[in-house]
């Protein structure tokens, strides 16, 4: 791990997206609540949360960290996608982008895992920070695409 011993404490938050794509009769299913499984995005939300909070053990040399906030946030894009925004916020001597493009990934996964059945031509795309605040490097806000 890079060494952060002499790095200050600072408000720290990052958010990141994945989009799944579907046919839009499987988002129609996820968004009725007819999925046989259960609720998609209640559990995909978990999946995601719990991803975020454990990514010291899935991404070698990334930093246990003590998180303050984790939200995950799904939405139906148009008729044949599920955009997915994952925010995590510490005060802590390293980011958090890691843990929200790991918990927007989760997220994604669980998504096509529980509708794969259904659905095997699902696609996870546009993987990415969108914004990052605190810390030395300062404001980060990626380009609108």
């Amino acid at each position: 791990m890079v060494d952060v011993t002499d790095k200050a404490v600072t408000s720290r938050e990052a958010l990141a997206q994945a989009v799944v794509r579907m046919r839009p009769e499987t988002l129609d299913m996820i968004v009725s609540g007819g999925h046989p499984k259960g609720d998609v995005f209640a559990v995909a939300r978990i999946a995601g949360i719990q991803a975020a909070k454990k990514t010291s053990d899935l991404i070698p040399l990334c930093h246990p960290l003590m998180l303050t906030s984790v939200k995950v946030e799904l939405s139906a894009q148009g008729s044949d996608a599920v955009l997915i925004v994952a925010r995590c916020k510490l005060s802590g001597q390293t980011g958090v982008e890691m843990e929200a493009l790991t918990a927007a990934s989760v997220a994604a996964l669980t998504i096509y895992d529980m509708c794969k059945a259904v659905d095997r031509g699902m696609t996870i795309e546009s993987v990415r920070v969108l914004e990052k605040l605190g810390g030395k490097s300062g404001h980060f806000q990626a380009d609108a695409t």
